[in-house]
């Protein structure tokens, strides 16, 4: 099926770009109750699997809690504190960042990029956006007495077990294996699967991996995103709420009580990430104590001509089917 546009670019009044794509929300008891498009179709979630990821290294033995995993459950912007974090991971199995198979990157935070580039830094492995994941990893292989120089590889025991811990989360087979921009494998499973694993994760008894990881990541939002970020400011917008994005257009998330949901654009473009979501946060309902002014901001973004605003970038009207 041709899934449906669901966000628009307006310029001026004349609509320029739409984006396509497909979502699905879940109500607390686990009925579908939004969707759009088709969302059984696989596809590659990206660092939205870096939840489940780190499930998988705390069942494999990875003694992390707190602020320091949040960061290896992230996509974090390479400010300075997720760098102390990573080799604060590092340190702790007795490894250097030179043990990192991460390539180097800047940093995503923009002042900080500037300020890298103004002392005269330049990319690394460290400012690399999923540096506390690869640390972790590394950290796990050490606890488990497994090889560290070869943990990136696909039969490698780690690896393995994440695998195993998407599947399981997921609810289904993966359906195809890849590699994913920082070097690690990458599993694909539905948009469904994707919700059903971050559903799997609040729901979660206290102390198990699963609700470790949600805590964390509800509980340190800048640590697992940067503090000028759209999930950090998701999260401390709406009490509760567990977000994390994926490149090429996913966003995945899940409320304490069990409400879920994930969105792929198809076109993997990320302005349309974040309207979509608010728009589906709102289907299924908020509660009370969310910042609605914050939701407001990020549910359209700003389309500018010269100096000024003169269209945004928003969910399409009627973008999704309520099924409840």
């Amino acid at each position: 099926m041709i899934n449906p546009v669901l966000v628009e670019v307006e310029r001026s009044g004349f609509v320029e770009s739409r984006h396509r794509g497909a979502a699905v929300g879940f109500a607390a008891g686990g009925a579908v109750a939004v969707r759009a498009g088709d969302p059984e179709v696989p596809i590659f979630p990206r660092s939205a699997n870096k939840p489940m990821q780190a499930v998988a290294m705390l069942r494999c033995g990875l003694d992390l809690d707190g602020e320091l995993l949040a960061l290896a459950s992230g996509s974090h912007s390479g400010e300075d504190f997720h760098v102390e974090g990573a080799e604060k991971i590092l340190a702790s199995a007795g490894l250097v960042a030179g043990d990192l198979r991460c390539p180097e990157a800047w940093p995503l935070d923009p002042e900080t990029q500037q300020e890298v580039a103004r002392t005269s830094g330049g990319p690394s492995r460290l400012r690399m956006n999923c540096s506390g994941k690869h640390a972790a990893m590394l950290a796990t292989c050490v606890t488990a007495d497994w090889p560290t120089a070869s943990y990136l590889e696909a039969d490698h025991p780690l690896q393995l077990a994440v695998r195993e811990t998407v599947e399981e989360l997921a609810g289904e087979p993966v359906a195809a294996a890849g590699v994913d921009g920082c070097g690690a494998p990458l599993f694909a499973v539905s948009i469904t699967g994707v919700a059903r694993a971050f559903r799997a994760l609040v729901l979660a008894g206290p102390g198990t991996p699963e609700r470790r990881v949600a805590e964390a990541m509800r509980t340190h939002p800048q640590w697992t995103s940067g503090t000028r970020r759209e999930e950090r400011q998701l999260m401390d917008a709406v009490p509760g709420l567990l977000v994390k994005c994926g490149a090429e257009g996913v966003d995945a998330f899940a409320f304490a009580d069990g409400r879920a949901g994930a969105v792929k654009i198809d076109d993997g473009a990320m302005r349309a990430r974040t309207p979509v979501t608010v728009a589906m946060l709102r289907a299924l309902g908020v509660g009370d104590g969310a910042d609605e002014a914050v939701l407001d901001e990020l549910s359209i973004v700003q389309v500018r001509g010269g100096n000024g605003v003169v269209g945004a970038i928003r969910p399409a009207p009627e973008a999704f089917d309520q099924a409840v």
